[in-house]
């Protein structure tokens, strides 16, 4: 047990016997337990498996490779749309957790044999993410821009992406691409 995660764990008011359960089926596959991004999480060789983390209605033990899970009884959920590898179990209450304690177990399993495997998540590469028309009427008009923008790791370069294709109106696409636009000049990502 990390003392870590211990130390954050204690602070935990909601999810706190949960939190507790879920740590402990992790910790029974032997996995290293360390705090990433202020949650448990448990990897092979530095390789990360899975985490714990709460939210607001429910926590959720996350496989980091849980598209590669066989899930014929469809327990696993994609957080949302644009996660690619990610998929977890959510849980609102300790009894949840233990009901489906074998099922939870067999995920576990299934997710070390695939670490240990070397299997790795196809993931889309930044070409394939949809690029909006006001974004590429930017970049065509500013080289600047989309010099810094080519220059950004491809994860930055899908967050924008991303982030500027979600609003349903151009104006507001606009205005987004005009308020990072000097971020991007920067060199730093949506979230830096």
């Amino acid at each position: 047990m990390n003392p870590s995660v211990s130390q954050v764990h204690r602070k935990e008011k909601h999810w706190h016997a949960e939190f507790a359960a879920l740590r402990q089926l992790c910790l029974a596959a032997g996995l290293n337990e360390e705090l990433k991004w202020g949650q448990a999480c448990y990897d092979l060789g530095g390789r990360n498996v899975m985490l714990i983390h709460g939210f607001k209605h429910y926590c959720a033990l996350l496989f980091t490779k849980g598209a590669l899970l066989a899930d014929p009884k469809g327990i696993l959920i994609q957080q949302t749309k644009n996660v690619q590898a990610a998929r977890q179990i959510r849980f609102t209450s300790l009894a949840a957790i233990s009901a489906q304690q074998a099922a939870i177990e067999s995920f576990i399993r299934k997710a070390v044999a695939a670490e240990k495997s070397g299997v790795k998540v196809e993931i889309k590469s930044v070409a394939q993410f949809d690029v909006p028309d006001e974004f590429q009427e930017r970049l065509r008009d500013d080289s600047k821009l989309a010099a810094a923008f080519h220059a950004l790791t491809p994860g930055r370069r899908k967050g924008y992406l991303l982030h500027f294709a979600q609003a349903k109106q151009s104006a507001t696409r606009i205005a987004r691409i005009q308020k990072h636009a000097p971020r991007i000049l920067k060199g730093l990502g949506l979230d830096d």
